[in-house]
């Protein structure tokens, strides 16, 4: 497995219940901040043999962007069952729950 896939896969893997991050801000934050498509694909290949919390992933504007309508219901329904709440439009407020790794010993904002 490749340096920022096994990255990628830490960080997603330790989104913390009831907050999100965007594809780019996991690309980011695994080393690679133009990698957002690769957390797409990392996501999809990868979620159940990984047990990752693909759910707390959005796109930069906060939106759900499983174009999909019943996964997308999933992940709206998973991420309101943590207490994430999204506007009428199915938008998060990244300001309020986004969750920025290494926050608190002075990490870098998620982008």
């Amino acid at each position: 497995m490749k340096p920022f896939t096994e990255q990628a896969i830490a960080v997603i893997s330790s989104i913390p219940e009831g907050k999100v991050m965007t594809y780019g801000g996991v690309a980011a934050a695994a080393g690679s901040p133009r990698a957002a498509r690769q957390v797409v694909r990392i996501l999809h290949a990868m979620s159940r043999k990984y047990r990752l919390p693909w759910h707390r992933v959005v796109n930069a504007q906060g939106r759900i962007a499983l174009q999909d309508a019943e996964d997308a219901d999933r992940q709206r329904l998973y991420l309101l069952s943590e207490g994430v709440e999204l506007d009428e439009r199915g938008t998060v407020d990244l300001d309020r729950y986004r969750y920025v790794p290494g926050a608190d010993e002075g990490g870098a904002a998620d982008a």
